[in-house]
C-alpha cells in the first residue's frame, strides 16, 4: 500500500469514529435529557363486581407517579372505594345486604408499550375494610389489580380489574367463598409536580 492509500485509509477511519463517537454521544444526551419527575392524578371509577352479592362499586383515588424514564414509571395510589349491594341481597343470616367500603394502598409499575400513550400496570396492595366490616370475616385483603390505558398530558382513561383476596363473597351455590372481583374504568387528570 502507498503512502497515499494509508493517508486515505487513516483519513476514512478518523472520520468513521468521529461519525460513530457523534452518535453515540446524542443517543445518550436524549437519554439523560428526559425530564424525570413526578405527577399527581386524581381519579374517579366506576365498576361492577364479578362477585355476588356485590354488584357495582364506585370510588375515587389520588395517585402519586414517579417517571423513571420515557416509558417506565412507577406508582402510588390510595383512595375510597364502595363496594354497593342491593337490599334483597345479602350475606347468609343478614335480613338485608350492606355496602362494603374500603381503602386500597397500592403500588404499582407502569410501562408505556405504544406511542408513549398506551400502557400497561400492575398494581399490589392491601384494601382495608372501614364500613360494614360485618360483611366480611378479615378486615384486611391483599389487592391485586392489572389494568391497561390511555394517557396524554393531562387525561388518564384506564380499564383495570381489581381482586381482593381476603373479603367474602357468595358463591353460585349460596355458600360463602373468599375473594372478590370487579372490572372498573378509572377516569383521571393528571399534572406534572
Amino acid at each position: 500500500m502507498t503512502i497515499a492509500g494509508k493517508i486515505k485509509t487513516g483519513f476514512l477511519v478518523a472520520v468513521a469514529m468521529m461519525f460513530a463517537s457523534t452518535t453515540q454521544a446524542q443517543e445518550t444526551n436524549t437519554a439523560e435529557n428526559y425530564d424525570q419527575g413526578f405527577r399527581l392524578g386524581v381519579g374517579l371509577n366506576a365498576g361492577y363486581s364479578t362477585n355476588d352479592p356485590y354488584k357495582l362499586s364506585l370510588g375515587a383515588d389520588v395517585r402519586g407517579q414517579y417517571d423513571l424514564s420515557k416509558r417506565y414509571s412507577l406508582t402510588l395510589t390510595t383512595g375510597y372505594t364502595n363496594l354497593f349491594q342491593s337490599k334483597a341481597d345479602g350475606f347468609p343470616g343478614q335480613t338485608e345486604g350492606k355496602d362494603l367500603g374500603l381503602i386500597p394502598a397500592k403500588a404499582g409499575f407502569k410501562a408505556f408499550v405504544w406511542n408513549d400513550q398506551f400502557y400497561l400496570m400492575g398494581e399490589a396492595g392491601a384494601a382495608f375494610a372501614v364500613s360494614n366490616v360485618d360483611n366480611t370475616r378479615d378486615k384486611t385483603s391483599l389487592l391485586l389489580s392489572p389494568s391497561i390505558g390511555y394517557a396524554t398530558k393531562y387525561i388518564d382513561v384506564s380499564l383495570n380489574y381489581t381482586h381482593y383476596n381476603h373479603f367474602d363473597r357468595l358463591n353460585n351455590n349460596g355458600t360463602l367463598g373468599r375473594g372478590v372481583g370487579q372490572v372498573g374504568v378509572r377516569l383521571a387528570y393528571g399534572f406534572k409536580l
